[in-house]
C-alpha cells in the first residue's frame, strides 16, 4: 500500500495520511485462501473461498501420486486509470495439494465455481462388508 503522506500532497489532510497508514490495521499474513472440508457418509466435500474467480481461473487435477491438486490464477485484469491507496484482495496464483483418503473414488472427482466458491465433491468407494459378500453354495 502506498499512503498518501509518501506522495507529499499538501492539499491531503493529515487526517487521511493517519487512516491510510495501515500500522493500527491487523493485517493478516494468509495469502491462501480459506478452506473447509467437510465429511459426510457418501462423500468429502471441499469448499474454497474464490470471491471473483470463475471457472476458467481453476485447474483442477490428479498428480501423478493420486493426490487432489488444485491451481488457481487470476488473469491481469484491465488498467484502472489512478492508483490504489490499499489493496489486499488479489489473489494473482494459488496451488494446493490435497492428500485424498483411500476411500476417495478418484474416478467421479467433481468440481464447479458457485456464487465465489470452488465446490469439489470427492464420492467415497462403498466397500463391501463380509456379510454382503456371504453366498451359500449349492453342492452338486
Amino acid at each position: 500500500m502506498l499512503p498518501s503522506k509518501h506522495y507529499n500532497n499538501p492539499w491531503v489532510p493529515d487526517v487521511f495520511n493517519d487512516f491510510f497508514d495501515n500500522d493500527w490495521m491487523v493485517r493478516s499474513n494468509a495469502t491462501a485462501p480459506a478452506i473447509n472440508v467437510l465429511e459426510t457418509e457418501n462423500s468429502y466435500e471441499l469448499e474454497l473461498a474464490a470471491p471473483g474467480m470463475t471457472k476458467e481461473d481453476f485447474k483442477v487435477t490428479l498428480d501423478n501420486d493420486g493426490d487432489l491438486v488444485i491451481n488457481m490464477e487470476k488473469k491481469q485484469e484491465e488498467k484502472r486509470h489512478g492508483h490504489f491507496l490499499r489493496r489486499e484482495y488479489s489473489y494473482t496464483k494459488f496451488q494446493q495439494t490435497m492428500l485424498l483418503p483411500d476411500d476417495a473414488d478418484r474416478e467421479k472427482i467433481d468440481a464447479k465455481v458457485i456464487n465465489g466458491e470452488l465446490k469439489v465433491s470427492i464420492p467415497k468407494i462403498k466397500r463391501v462388508s463380509v456379510q454382503d459378500t456371504k453366498k451359500t453354495i449349492e453342492v452338486k
